[in-house]
């Protein structure tokens, strides 16, 4: 790389897809207070965690698929209400 074009929290990120699981390890500056272990070199980088990537998006892997994280949330809020 060249000297001073990239800024200086630039470093290597782990992205990790909810709902396939799948890890990407890329350069990024987006910051993050979680840390995780990479599956492939087993070393720790920080890590931040996305709904839906190319690994499970529909247009790429031209399945059906939905995830339904809000759906979740209110199943869960309503049981916690049932028992309050």
């Amino acid at each position: 790389m060249k000297k001073d074009t990239h800024p200086k929290d630039y470093r290597l990120v782990i992205f990790e897809d909810m709902s396939s699981g799948t890890q990407f390890l890329i350069g990024s500056t987006i910051h993050s207070t979680e840390t995780g272990v990479f599956k492939e070199d087993k070393k720790e980088y920080p890590k931040v965690t996305v709904e839906i990537s190319s690994k499970s998006h529909p247009f790429y892997t031209g399945e059906d698929r939905t995830l339904d994280k809000t759906g979740r949330v209110e199943k869960f809020k309503q049981r916690a209400a049932k028992k309050a």
